[in-house]
């Protein structure tokens, strides 16, 4: 990409965010240092190829980014790029001395892996010591795998009385080494193959980042890919990832994918390799994340192997068969739980994703298919419904609309408001409601957008009782601008330019509340493993904040309930829980080892806390038990299919398992026995 062409993106990219994103910024010299100080992170995210004096340089144009993306042209990036070059190229060198050398795993030293608490290296001999502990680290976790490996070998082999001879540690330290070596080599053969492209779109996706998270451009062959993703049709994992920092984090398992169903990577975990299949892994650590998603997309039927870091700091590695997203695996489903103690009968609604067809008006929807399901279940005289949106990462804001609507009689639901104060009401105006009995709404720390509109709105409205814990708190509405379109006459040439996500509104609750940052708190809040954990939109940089706006024109419905009492005698079963005290007690404990980032080095020390790390996971696995006296039912589709009855049966056993051993479920059925009691006694 020539400099003419990076001009005329930068000047497209100027005009567009002024004049159309939602936040007003000022670009100055404040500015400037923001997407100065982003882009040295996007470039070394771990502080590992740039020295202090390679900042300083650099820092005389820190206050020259507002004037480059006005049209002054700034020497910042080309000599940007010309030193991280000859960094990288000096990293290597390190590197391959280090690895050469044995190493001494008894030795007592410790590697900090959180970038944020340490500085630039002040010298090159800083900075090559700093290379021998991330690669004494990298060694370490794959003597601690191999050696875990061959004591399961060891035992598997004695089973079945069979010869095993184990390799010495010296042998499986030096293979390790081998296999490091070969992992950094080909990351840094990733980095020179790195084209202008890539160069530029990290140097720009720093500086359009200051906007807010969710404001990025996509060169044109990202912006193809974003494509086939968003219309369901593309072949990988199904995750959507996000670079914080030095992290490339699972932020959403995409429903009905590869991921969603091999059910081992979760939101909130770190990538830290690539393999694919049996090949040797590349560490993605140091990669800007459009070239850790090449690596990690891949045809159908194809394996890859992700090295991820835990939460609570356990090394894991996920196999996924890669796959294309099966929408109809995530369609809503209902079932009927029947309490054998009371004779009461409950309806359940899960609801992964607020989908519809928009291609196609007669296509299934997520507003028609969950009415069908409310209709399944009034026609088994369900005592109440728990609506599950957990997990739910949002969708089609017009079904997430038409679903409250189906709850209430009519009114508002949510408002939105755009850049220049003007608000917009989205309503339902059909009359009356679908169901109008007890309801419970079920959400936790990735129910998002979609599903915190609909959960503000019955919250608001008074119609539903909230239960889970608080949601994630995304509440603006992003829109794809091409440049192509905006380019005059004069510079066609430029083409194909590429595209820009933006922030163009932003939701409120009919209350006037924003869902940004804050979500939607439950009435009812329960334990929850992610509670403590950082995965939240208000824990994402330069987010934009909550704030109010007056409230929309509603009556609420009157729900005929004591939310208080609910509420204690909720509290009371949760104690006395010993799932839910276990998921509290997993919850501290996941967030006090996320704070751990000083690791040691010492293979004894390393291998001990792993093992540890892992019978602890092992144990809080195994939480789950059948809930006893529970019959559940789940209810036939209403839409005809092709499926063999085989595949159907398949898929209602599969949930009826998981429902019968949902602590949340069972918890959400006994608010509505304590609503529906309560409402008898005052009858």
């Amino acid at each position: 990409m020539n400099a003419d062409k990076q001009s005329v993106i930068k000047e497209l990219l100027y005009i567009t965010l002024r004049q159309a994103h939602f936040n007003n910024i000022n670009v100055d010299d404040k500015f400037s240092e923001q997407a100065f100080d982003a882009y040295i992170e996007r470039m070394d995210p771990n502080k590992r190829y740039f020295l202090k004096e390679d900042i300083e340089l650099l820092s005389q144009y820190k206050r020259s980014i507002d004037d480059d993306l006005k049209g002054a042209r700034s020497p910042l990036f080309e000599e940007s790029q010309r030193i991280l070059k000859q960094r990288h190229e000096e990293a290597e060198q390190y590197m391959e001395e280090v690895v050469k050398e044995s190493m001494n795993f008894s030795k007592e030293e410790q590697v900090e892996l959180d970038a944020d608490k340490i500085d630039f290296a002040a010298s090159k001999k800083e900075l090559k010591d700093r290379w021998r502990q991330q690669v004494k680290y990298a060694t370490l976790v794959r003597v601690n795998d191999k050696m875990t490996g061959q004591e399961k070998k060891k035992e598997d082999a004695k089973k079945n009385k069979e010869e095993f001879t184990p390799k010495t540690f010296e042998e499986i330290e030096v293979e390790a080494r081998e296999k490091v070596e070969e992992s950094y080599s080909n990351m840094f053969s990733v980095f020179e193959k790195m084209d202008d492209v890539d160069r530029f779109s990290t140097y720009v996706n720093a500086i359009v980042s200051i906007y807010g998270p969710h404001t990025e451009f996509f060169p044109p062959e990202s912006k193809e890919k974003f494509d086939e993703e968003m219309a369901g049709k593309f072949e990988g994992i199904g995750a959507r990832l996000q670079q914080s920092g030095d992290e490339i984090k699972v932020v959403q398992i995409i429903p009905g994918s590869a991921s969603w169903k091999q059910g081992e990577l979760k939101e909130g975990d770190v990538i830290l390799k690539v393999a694919q299949g049996t090949d040797e892994p590349v560490s993605v650590e140091s990669m800007s994340l459009k070239n850790a998603v090449k690596l990690i997309k891949g045809p159908k039927g194809t394996e890859v192997r992700l090295s991820v870091r835990k939460p609570d700091g356990r090394l894991e590695v996920v196999p996924i068969i890669r796959d294309v997203v099966i929408i109809k695996e995530s369609y809503s489903k209902s079932a009927v739980i029947k309490d054998q103690a009371t004779g009461k009968k409950w309806g359940v609604i899960n609801l992964p994703s607020f989908y519809a067809d928009f291609n196609d008006r007669k296509g299934r929807s997520s507003g028609e298919d969950v009415e069908q399901e409310i209709l399944k279940l009034k026609g088994q005289n369900v005592d109440g419904i728990i609506l599950d949106l957990r997990n739910n990462g949002g969708g089609s804001l017009g079904d997430a609309v038409k679903m409250s609507g189906l709850f209430i009689d009519k009114g508002p639901i949510v408002q939105v408001r755009d850049r220049m104060n003007s608000s917009r009401v989205h309503e339902d105006f059909a009359k009356g409601a679908v169901y109008d009995g007890p309801l419970v709404v079920m959400v936790n720390k990735f129910s998002a957008s979609a599903s915190e509109i609909l959960a503000a709105a019955l919250q608001d409205y008074d119609r539903a009782v909230i239960v889970g814990s608080n949601t994630f708190g995304k509440g603006t509405v992003q829109r794809f601008i091409d440049l192509d379109r905006l380019v005059n006459s004069r510079k066609q040439e430029f083409k194909p330019l590429g595209a820009i996500k933006l922030t163009v509104q932003k939701f409120y609750r009919v209350d006037g509340g924003a869902t940004q940052v804050n979500g939607v708190k439950p009435d009812i809040l329960l334990p929850d493993t992610y509670a403590y954990l950082d995965v939240g939109e208000k824990d994402l940089p330069n987010v934009m904040p909550w704030d109010r706006i007056e409230q929309a024109n509603y009556m609420e419905w009157n729900r005929n309930v004591d939310l208080k009492k609910l509420r204690s005698s909720s509290e009371q079963r949760v104690k006395s829980n010993q799932v839910f005290q276990m998921i509290e007690q997993n919850a501290l404990r996941m967030k006090e080892n996320s704070d751990m980032t000083l690791q040691s080095l010492n293979y004894d020390k390393f291998a001990s806390r792993q093992q540890m790390l892992k019978e602890e996971s092992d144990k809080f696995s195994k939480l789950e038990k059948e809930h006893e006296g529970l019959d559940i039912a789940v209810m036939p589709s209403h839409v005809a299919t092709d499926e063999p009855d085989s595949v159907i049966v398949r898929t209602a056993n599969t949930w009826k398992e998981q429902l019968v051993k949902d602590v949340y479920i069972k918890e959400a059925t006994d608010v509505l026995n304590d609503w529906v009691e309560s409402s008898i006694t005052k009858k």
